[in-house]
């Protein structure tokens, strides 16, 4: 089969190929599906760089996400023929991924494309939104309504922002953009953001306690600015967090916590549950909206384009979701 493979050298330099990679060296697994279409992720772009060691064992398929055709199964729950969606679980990382041509991976790794989603719309989405709709079902499951006023969504401009925003608009909520590109406003209103707000206003000296102004949030960025909205989360408010942009650091006090009985939720979508997972990609064929997902846009890259598009996102020069096309 084609795909990539990362090797590391004896003097520790990781280096990439693309070409034949031996079929028979596919991981154990009850399903192996042909792979249509796959995604370059911030996490893709540490695993071809070395940047970061995300790889754990090499040689190494990369590739964290994948849409594609069911050819063997051992599953009598999964049946030659159907359509597939993967995120996480440690592909590209701990097991082989999907920027090859096949994949092979256990049962409870996949879930059901769902009905009306096509696959090149699954990997525009991506893990970026699915994680987006991971942190807004836990918000609902908080208990969170419109009526208890704004969320915040910080690094609004990035992948999990983007779509926070729009499966929030469609739900109601008033979501407030919290973003360092206050060039991008236009942009970020036009995906149901109410307001934008300068991140720089949660950065520097704050109180513990600041004036109740979030019902909840959605925090991909970390350090400094998660702890300026816990500190301004509303009573009984929730927070999402599901990245570390800006910092993996967290400094902050017990006052929301145990004076506020605010929820910080660690949103790990990489390895949660198969049950989630279905509810997440049920919310997402609910509420995608098609003229914002043509806004957030997807520039479609062969297999070959990968290795290039890795090296960008790194470089944070990247606008949007890059889908790899493979047997599309």
């Amino acid at each position: 089969m084609h795909g990539w493979l990362l090797n590391k050298t004896d003097a520790g330099e990781i280096t990439s190929h693309l070409g034949d990679v031996d079929e028979t060296q596919l991981p154990e697994g009850e399903v192996t599906f042909a792979v249509s279409h796959s995604t370059i992720n911030y996490k893709d772009g540490l695993a071809f760089t070395g940047r970061m060691p995300v790889v754990r064992s090499y040689p190494m398929v990369p590739g964290t996400d994948g849409v594609g055709v069911i050819t063997q199964s051992q599953d009598e729950d999964q049946k030659i023929g159907d359509h597939v969606i993967i995120n996480g679980w440690g592909l590209g990382e701990t097991r082989w991924g999907c920027l090859a041509e096949k994949a092979r991976v256990a049962s409870h790794m996949t879930i059901p494309l769902p009905d009306g989603v096509t696959p090149l719309e699954a990997m525009t989405v991506g893990t970026a939104g699915y994680t987006a709709m991971l942190c807004v079902q836990r918000l609902l499951r908080h208990g969170l309504m419109p009526s208890d006023g704004p969320i915040a969504v910080t690094g609004a401009s990035g992948g999990v922002g983007s779509f926070a925003l729009m499966f929030l608009s469609s739900l109601g909520f008033e979501a407030v953009a919290i973003t360092g590109k206050l060039t991008e406003e236009e942009y970020l209103k036009s995906l149901g953001a109410s307001d934008v707000r300068d991140r720089e206003d949660f950065g520097g000296k704050f109180k513990p306690l600041e004036r109740e102004t979030w019902a909840g949030g959605i925090d991909s960025v970390g350090s400094s600015t998660l702890a300026h909205l816990l500190a301004a989360t509303k009573s009984d408010g929730c927070v999402a967090a599901c990245g570390n942009a800006r910092g993996s650091d967290l400094s902050t006090t017990v006052f929301p916590f145990i004076l506020r009985g605010i929820t910080l939720a660690g949103i790990d979508s990489a390895m949660i549950d198969r049950s989630r997972r279905l509810e997440a990609w049920a919310g997402i064929a609910k509420h995608l909206d098609r003229k914002k997902l043509a806004l957030i846009g997807s520039e479609i890259v062969k297999l070959e384009g990968a290795k290039d598009k890795a090296h960008q996102i790194l470089d944070g020069s990247l606008r949007g979701r890059v889908v790899v096309e493979i047997n599309g």
